[in-house]
């Protein structure tokens, strides 16, 4: 059977009504599909279940919690996806990368993101009051903090005069922050290369044709850069380059310098309300997608003191985390 012909199948076979899959005597299932690995993300479903403890759903009494981890591989989101549909799980939590696969599959099993890049733009919902559909969440705002991130690099390399953004385009979220960056760059008076990676052999090529030019890098994330962050970072390191991310874990803590954005742990324990909501009756169509109330900028000093960057005292006192 074709791809497209099993997808169709399958998404008819999750056209299920939500009181017919929340049957009495069954505790509701939550499909929880991770991006990367169960180490990378403890803090964040740490903070999910949590909240959906605070709020009486406790997994394995009230709720059962089915766990899966795509591991950096984009094509597990359409394999877990799959095996959610067939579970007939009440609602799947996730990120914003991982949707259009899920979106493929079922039109009605409610779908939560936990963080999204640029719901909107990216074409998960189809505006942030009403998303329509079985899909909402919470977006990132890693679109709006480009050019704060930018200011942050000029901030520390008073010389910055040329930097790289480096991502994968084929994700739509990625390719709005990465033409952000180049818009935003210039405003600022920088010049800008482009790296577009498509597949892992990309890094090495991308990385050597730029690192002998510029005096930062930026990096956006998806799961391909999720599953080969070590490398960039050893890479960067190796060539004396700061890096900067919008998420900290993995990245800071895996050898980049800094990063700037929503914090994604409070994300993913707002989540816990959304399902909470789902899970009383709520449409996932009808609840606005919210945006992040907490923000953190986090510093690596160990990688600061390896490329020979001294930063200043004022600048490390904004930090919300200082990794050492």
């Amino acid at each position: 059977m074709r791809r497209r012909e099993f997808i169709a199948l399958l998404g008819g076979a999750a056209a299920w009504p939500f009181a017919t899959r929340a049957q009495p005597g069954r505790v509701p299932i939550v499909g929880f599909l991770g991006a990367s690995t169960i180490s990378a993300w403890s803090l964040w479903t740490a903070a999910f279940v949590r909240r959906l403890r605070e709020l009486g759903w406790i997994d394995g009494r009230t709720i059962a919690i089915e766990y899966r981890w795509a591991e950096g591989r984009s094509e597990r989101y359409t394999e877990i996806g799959a095996e959610f549909v067939r579970l007939k799980v009440d609602v799947i939590v996730t990120v914003g990368i991982a949707v259009p696969a899920l979106k493929q599959l079922t039109s009605v099993i409610p779908i939560v993101f936990a963080a999204a890049v640029d719901p909107v733009g990216s074409g998960l919902v189809a505006s942030l009051a009403r998303p329509g559909g079985n899909v909402t969440g919470l977006s990132t705002q890693t679109t709006e903090l480009v050019t704060k991130r930018i200011e942050f690099l000029r901030e520390l390399l008073r010389d910055l005069r040329r930097i790289a953004v480096m991502g994968n385009p084929g994700y739509s979220a990625v390719l709005l922050e990465m033409r952000e960056v180049e818009a935003a760059a210039r405003t600022l008076g920088l010049e800008v290369d482009t790296a577009e990676l498509r597949r892992a052999e990309d890094v090495w090529p991308a990385f050597d044709a730029f690192k002998s030019r510029v005096q930062a890098l930026y990096v956006c994330v998806d799961a391909l850069v999720n599953a080969n962050g070590v490398r960039i970072n050893t890479l960067a390191l190796g060539a004396h380059l700061p890096t900067i991310y919008a998420t900290r874990s993995p990245f800071v803590e895996g050898g980049g310098l800094m990063s700037y954005g929503a914090n994604n742990a409070d994300l993913f324990r707002r989540a816990g309300d959304y399902v909470d909501k789902i899970l009383r009756g709520a449409k996932p169509g009808d609840i606005p997608v919210e945006q992040p109330t907490k923000f953190d900028l986090v510093i690596n000093l160990t990688t600061a003191k390896a490329i020979g960057l001294t930063i200043p005292e004022s600048f490390l006192q904004r930090a919300n985390e200082l990794i050492e």
